[in-house]
């Protein structure tokens, strides 16, 4: 195997704890997988790329020649982003073995040559001796010894310019995971391949009405051996609310930039729009009111953000419609989006859905006028290009102002990423 690495020594000076490795080089996790060809396939489409793009670097002009660092990449998101980005260079760390030798085989299966591993912990990126364009680091920090030191290390190598893709788990909707992991614990129960079957027999007759309950309905993996492991039996596990989240990465220097998801934290989407409480919400800071609506969903089980360098960085990508130049900005659908034309709500042309938003409360009803704007969508023309081919010159005016409150509505309602490069090019 081709994989470069650490000394178990120097991991050990390093403050690792070796009771995580061990448990990965155990139970990989994700469930490793061997076939990439559909999401070679889903991913071999240049308007989701661009799509993809924007979310992270709104202002950027579109390129795939970035780089690009997966930290704690497991056993395939490594190689799923460098098939996604071929003309990026990719690399992918972690600490298991076991891990990165499930991700070597992919690279050779699939001829993977912009991807580079090695064996290392999240908290010594700077020894790859070199910077990133892009930092996904998914599912780790929350289980590290010291997370500061490990979102630290990887601010130390993201480019000035760079953006950050973080995922930690988030309390309120875990109630029912940290419940059995106490469990787990008062018995004496570790992780081995006999205590995870007796576990599966367990949760199937979990008493209705129990906080893990919604999860194993939404999960239909949690009976697989790495799953139920990594949920259950972790030796180190933490979770943030949104204040925690926001001083996690206020500690390492980072600023936030967006939620990947954003309409679950919006005060604009689904119920809490329309809340008798909507009025004092909206006089909230924006963090305040991600805090806020976290407690009310109740049920989030992660927090998935974009974070920057700095201010400066953040403040080059944020998308803001009351200031001029948003009829420049270009919208590119979101994957995962679909338009809705039948048992419509009176008076409605569509609804607008993302799937990947698991609160039934959030879609978008549009007219007949917001849907031409909707169709209208090419990932090519502006705001102001598309009210231009879909109005007449008598609405044109009126549909001006229609569109600045339909496309941030959008945006908020993950229909939508924005290219804003126009104005970058204007300047």
């Amino acid at each position: 195997m081709m994989i470069s690495k650490h000394p178990e020594t120097e991991l050990a000076s390093l403050g690792v704890s070796q009771e995580v490795q061990n448990f990965y080089d155990r139970f990989p996790y994700p469930r490793p997988v061997d076939d990439l060809d559909s999401y070679g396939s889903f991913w071999n489409d240049r308007q989701k790329r661009m799509a993809d793009f924007h979310l992270f670097w709104p202002s950027q002009f579109y390129r795939e020649d970035f780089s690009i660092l997966v930290a704690g990449c497991g056993t395939s998101q490594a190689a799923k982003y460098a098939m996604r980005w071929p003309q990026a260079q990719v690399t992918g760390i972690d600490f298991s073995a076991t891990s990165l030798s499930r991700t070597e085989n992919l690279k050779y299966k699939y001829n993977l040559g912009n991807l580079e591993l090695q064996q290392l912990p999240v908290e010594q990126a700077a020894e790859l001796g070199k910077s990133f364009d892009q930092i996904v680091c998914t599912g780790v920090l929350h289980h590290l010894a010291d997370p500061d030191a490990g979102l630290r290390a990887l601010r130390s190598v993201l480019n000035p310019g760079g953006a950050m893709h973080i995922m930690v788990y988030a309390p309120y909707g875990r109630t029912g995971i940290y419940m059995l992991q106490d469990f787990c614990r008062r018995l004496g129960i570790t992780a081995s391949e006999e205590a995870i079957r007796d576990l599966v027999a367990a949760l199937k007759v979990l008493p209705p009405g129990h906080p893990l309950e919604s999860i194993l309905r939404l999960a239909p993996d949690f009976g697989d051996e790495g799953e139920l492991a990594d949920a259950l039996l972790h030796p180190q596990d933490r979770a943030y609310a949104v204040p925690q989240f926001f001083d996690f990465l206020r500690r390492s220097g980072l600023t936030f930039g967006r939620w990947i998801r954003q309409a679950p934290y919006s005060s604009k989407c689904g119920v809490v729009a329309s809340l008798p409480q909507a009025e004092r919400l909206a006089r909230l800071s924006s963090e305040a009111i991600y805090a806020a609506v976290e407690l009310f969903r109740g049920t989030m089980v992660r927090h998935s953000g974009v974070a920057y360098r700095g201010e400066s960085s953040a403040a080059r990508q944020r998308i803001d419609f009351s200031r001029d130049g948003w009829l420049e900005y270009v919208p590119i659908r979101i994957e995962g989006t679909v338009c809705v034309l039948d048992r419509l709500p009176p008076g409605s042309a569509a609804v607008l859905i993302n799937r990947a938003h698991t609160f039934r409360d959030l879609f978008l009803p549009v007219d007949a006028t917001q849907k031409r704007l909707f169709d209208a969508i090419d990932g090519k023309r502006s705001i102001g290009d598309i009210v231009q081919v879909t109005s007449s010159s008598s609405d044109r005016n009126r549909n001006v102002d229609l569109s600045c409150t339909f496309f941030e509505q959008l945006w908020w309602q993950d229909q939508v990423v924005f290219d804003t490069s126009r104005l970058q090019s204007a300047v």
